[in-house]
């Protein structure tokens, strides 16, 4: 049957939503597999999961590069590599890093910056805040760092 320009639109523009559904199945077995070769090669130290504190206040940053903060925020190394390589990629660890053409902002990329205001008021020059948002958004989006970097990897985006 053969589809108007108006369809072919309407049902481009939809099929985002649908890849969300498939790629996150996906993400989180690429996920578990990873968590599994993390806690193979930490077997003498006990399983820590990638959480992330209940407010930023409690994480003391002063001095700290964004990296440090990340690091403290995140226990889990496989967790913390997988959510470096994602800031590295999308603000090369700039807090104040914008996207012109889309507005994304900060160190991972929201967009709009402003969905980071639900993390904390400063969230335009605080990294930690920043840092809190972007985990809560990877955890809840892709079940953890390592399930958005397995789709970063697959898409050049998360």
């Amino acid at each position: 049957m053969a589809t108007t320009p108006a369809e072919a639109a309407t049902s481009a523009a939809a099929q985002p939503t649908v890849t969300w559904v498939i790629p996150q199945e996906a993400a989180k077995a690429l996920d578990t597999q990873a968590s599994t070769q993390a806690s193979a090669a930490n077997a003498s130290t006990a399983a820590t999961p990638a959480a992330v504190p209940a407010s930023t206040s409690s994480t003391s940053t002063a001095g700290k590069t964004p990296q440090q903060i990340a690091q403290s925020m995140i226990p889990d190394d496989a967790q913390y590599q997988c959510f470096n390589n994602i800031v590295t990629n999308e603000s090369g660890w700039d807090v104040t890093a914008s996207n012109a053409s889309s507005g994304a902002y900060g160190l991972v990329q929201a967009l709009p910056g402003s969905k980071m205001a639900s993390a904390g008021s400063d969230w335009q020059t605080n990294p930690a805040t920043q840092i809190k948002w972007g985990l809560d958004y990877m955890d809840s989006t892709y079940g953890s760092p390592c399930a958005a970097w397995s789709f970063w990897q697959a898409n050049g985006w998360y």
